[in-house]
């Protein structure tokens, strides 16, 4: 089903008119209301008349993560406190945190673009969704709570972790729909299969997953062990949360922006200039209807690409591929750019390997040095004919040190650098308790000296 069909569906050249008359009453609103807007737009002699349509976006400032830390906590919102009917905030591990508010519209907004998100990927009225993101500050939650509710959907709002009880409530329940990160999704899975469940036997048919990096080949198994069709749902808290984008269940091929109310561009990562449709890039949003907090052009740091092919699900919004990674994730190792997803696709076109891996980065001396950690899977432990793997086992194993050796390759073809590839024993690898999962241990900074570890997701 479509949810509002009278706006996924709207004619290319109808719903660029909305964006350009929608783009023009968001330049007058930021700059009667929002200083660091008008100050920006000053500096660059940029008037609000002056924007007349959706091609006049490139002459518009950027807008950085940074600005809002510098304007920490409301000083880019657009309407006084008492109008505020929300406040959601980022972790702040890298600093403050971002704030985000909502008005009443933006609720009823963010609603809204997550019940078309869930129509998307398979929900209908009636279905009970499990919903396993966390409930917060983290906009996740309260994203597809609310927009389970707007579908029609009975919402169990389970949150992240105590898979024990998921599990239970997922079996009693019988839910239709979960909803959660990939990593989660999995550790879901493989509980369920480790109690002896098979998917048949519990009543998921689709989900919904996203706020993490995830490759094909973690889709596959997701499908597998739970037996859903699962679709990628990108958002970020800044934008409004999820619900920016969705992968439609008729193609999953990539993700549909909700392009009536979030404008996206693809630009050059080093100049941010704009590409061509189809080139990867960074993607920049500005927000067209957004009334707490406007934001024009942000950079998401998001490395991914647009196409603007018409989808067989009837949909005229462009699709967004899957995020290849985030500039400010990059790994820099012996020169060349690394993206912790780029190591989960290459590792995933070997079936005796599962999608749970690690990469470890350290420094001798002055070289970078990457370690990959991968678990194979239990049947290539079967055939082996052990039932835990171990450095000296691998050593002296024909069939492990292949693996090891057509690994290696794999990744030195994807990524361009070498890596060393450890294999580990199925579930020896941390796993997600409902959050985005850590895959990257960055060692770099102890061989600086700070004594402090930078662990990033991915």
């Amino acid at each position: 089903m479509i949810y509002e069909p009278e706006f996924e569906s709207m004619p290319r050249d109808q719903l660029q008119a909305l964006q350009s008359r929608r783009l023009r009453d968001l330049m007058s609103y930021v700059y009667d209301r929002v200083p660091f807007y008008r100050r920006k737009l000053d500096e660059a002699g940029i008037r609000p008349e002056s924007v007349s349509c959706v091609r006049d976006l490139p002459r518009l400032p950027l807008t950085r993560k940074s600005d809002l830390r510098d304007n920490y906590p409301f000083g880019l919102f657009a309407v006084p406190m008492n109008q505020i009917t929300r406040i959601h905030a980022s972790s702040g591990t890298t600093g403050k945190p971002t704030v985000v508010g909502y008005t009443c519209a933006d609720i009823d907004l963010f609603a809204r673009v997550n019940a078309r998100s869930l129509a998307m990927a398979g929900a209908e009225p009636g279905m009970i969704l499990h919903n396993a993101y966390g409930y917060g500050l983290f906009t996740g939650g309260l994203g597809l709570h609310y927009g389970g509710e707007r579908l029609g959907m009975a919402v169990v709002p389970v949150s992240g972790g105590m898979t024990e009880r998921q599990i239970t409530l997922i079996t009693d329940f019988r839910p239709e729909v979960v909803a959660s990160t990939p990593s989660y999704a999995l550790t879901l899975g493989q509980e369920l299969q480790r109690r002896g469940v098979r998917p048949g036997e519990i009543s998921l048919r689709f989900a919904l997953l996203g706020a993490e990096p995830w490759t094909p080949a973690m889709r596959a198994e997701v499908d597998a062990c739970l037996g859903v069709r699962s679709c990628n749902l990108y958002g970020l808290s800044e934008i409004v949360g999820p619900g920016v984008a969705c992968e439609c269940i008729e193609a999953r091929d990539g993700s549909h922006v909700c392009e009536d109310h979030f404008l996206p561009e693809i630009v050059d990562p080093a100049t941010g200039e704009p590409l061509p449709e189809g080139n990867e890039g960074v993607l920049v949003i500005t927000t067209l209807t957004k009334q707490a907090l406007p934001l024009v052009r942000y950079w998401t740091g998001d490395i991914t690409r647009l196409s603007y092919e018409p989808c067989r699900c009837g949909r005229t919004l462009a699709r967004m591929g899957l995020v290849k990674g985030r500039t400010d994730d990059m790994l820099i190792i012996r020169g060349v750019n690394v993206y912790p997803s780029e190591v989960g696709m290459a590792l995933g076109r070997l079936p005796e390997l599962s999608p749970h891996y690690r990469v470890v980065v350290t420094r001798e001396r002055t070289l970078d040095e990457m370690e990959i950690q991968v678990e194979v899977t239990d049947e290539f432990l079967r055939i082996v004919g052990t039932e835990t793997l171990s450095e000296e086992f691998v050593e002296r194993n024909q069939l492990a040190q292949s693996l090891r050796g057509r690994a290696g390759h794999a990744l030195r073809e994807a990524l361009g650098v070498g890596a060393r590839v450890t294999l580990a024993t199925p579930g020896s690898l941390p796993r997600s308790e409902g959050g985005k999962l850590l895959r990257v241990q960055d060692l770099r900074d102890l061989a600086r000296g700070s004594g402090v570890p930078a662990i990033q997701g991915g």
